[in-house]
């Protein structure tokens, strides 16, 4: 069964916007889990400009399912995560200014790097997933850092599904044959939706999990939070 991780950044980005608690992150992220979602994701960046280092701390001990946490590997997000030891580390490329994750790591570039990331959180018995893209020698690179799991990055998918489904899951089944291949577990995010998510999951083999936040908050706004929960479980059914 694929997982659900809902990504709770967009909640914390409408808190912040007023200040206060409202609407109230920790409640949020129960409530998903209530509703049925088997993991809460979230992304802290230095600038707090959504999920903060202090949400993190407290979500931890509240949550019931899967905690991941997605960032750039900075020694400050390291230590945060190591301190927080969450079930999974998403590691990201994207520099801490970026408005959104944009691209999958150069695994081969940065080899040594990542490495050295990994095992540092597999000695904290976290763990591991690397952002992707669906290039064959970025996978094979992905498998030499010893990482647990890669995350593919579907912005192209999504962006090609309207016109041609097919031609937009190729190179992403392509991919997961590949990882699978290595041993990679599969995790895929970034702008699946209700609208294309069943076709990437039927056709996605050994997906473990999707992590979706954007559009599932946007979502709720007209559906509520507990009924966008559940029609995003139906589409991994």
């Amino acid at each position: 069964m694929t997982k659900l991780s809902v990504n709770i950044n967009k909640i914390a980005l409408l808190r912040n916007s007023r200040g206060g608690n409202l609407p109230d992150v920790l409640k949020a992220a129960l409530d998903c889990e209530k509703y049925g979602a088997q993991g809460i994701t979230v992304h802290p960046r230095p600038d707090g400009r959504h999920i903060r280092y202090t949400d993190v701390r407290e979500l931890k001990p509240a949550l019931s399912t899967e905690f991941n946490i997605e960032g750039y590997p900075s020694d400050e997000f390291l230590d945060l995560v190591c301190s927080v030891k969450p079930n999974q580390v998403t590691l990201v490329p994207d520099p801490p200014e970026a408005l959104t994750s944009n691209a999958g790591w150069d695994t081969i570039r940065n080899k040594a790097f990542l490495m050295e990331v990994i095992e540092r959180l597999k000695k904290n018995n976290i763990r591991t997933s690397i952002f992707t893209d669906t290039d064959p020698d970025q996978i094979e690179g992905a498998a030499a850092t010893g990482t647990d799991r890669i995350e593919l990055y579907t912005e192209k998918y999504a962006a090609g599904y309207s016109a041609n489904p097919e031609a937009a899951i190729e190179p992403y089944l392509k991919a997961a044959h590949r990882a699978h291949k290595y041993g990679l577990g599969i995790n895929a995010g970034h702008d699946l939706n209700l609208k294309n998510l069943a076709f990437f999951h039927k056709n996605i083999p050994h997906l473990a999990e999707v992590s979706i936040g954007h559009a599932l908050i946007a979502d709720a706004l007209y559906l509520g939070l507990e009924n966008t929960v559940r029609l995003y479980l139906r589409q991994l059914q």
